[in-house]
């Protein structure tokens, strides 16, 4: 058995935080306000996951940059709906730990590679 190589170790990490924010979503509670906040969390960290395979395709380093860009933007994004579902008091910190520090790391983690893919693009 090989171990994976850190782009296959994102592609499934990417994935999994997919997975995890879609079951989240289906246990909100059924109020506009969750449901319209949910189905935003559920649009940007499904996001993620995609952007970054796509990245991974890239034809050329500036669609990669460009791929990594969106992958940035749709992180920061789940973190945003993460912390605004916690703050409304729709769910509870403790519910949304994992999923948030998650979010938090994958933002952290693609951030880093964007400006390094765009240093070395010079």
């Amino acid at each position: 058995m090989t171990a994976l190589s850190r782009p296959e170790e994102l592609r499934a990490r990417t994935k999994q935080f997919a997975v995890h924010v879609v079951g989240f979503c289906r246990s909100l509670p059924r109020t506009d306000e969750a449901r319209i906040m949910g189905r935003q969390l559920l649009r940007s960290a499904t996001s993620v996951a995609a952007n970054y395979r796509a990245a991974g395709r890239s034809r050329s380093r500036a669609e990669f940059i460009a791929k990594m860009g969106l992958v940035v933007e749709e992180a920061d994004e789940s973190v945003f709906w993460l912390e605004i579902l916690s703050d409304c008091g729709i769910v509870s910190k403790d519910r949304i730990e994992s999923l948030l520090g998650e979010a938090n790391e994958l933002l952290a983690i693609f951030a880093a590679s964007h400006r390094t893919a765009r240093v070395h693009q010079q």
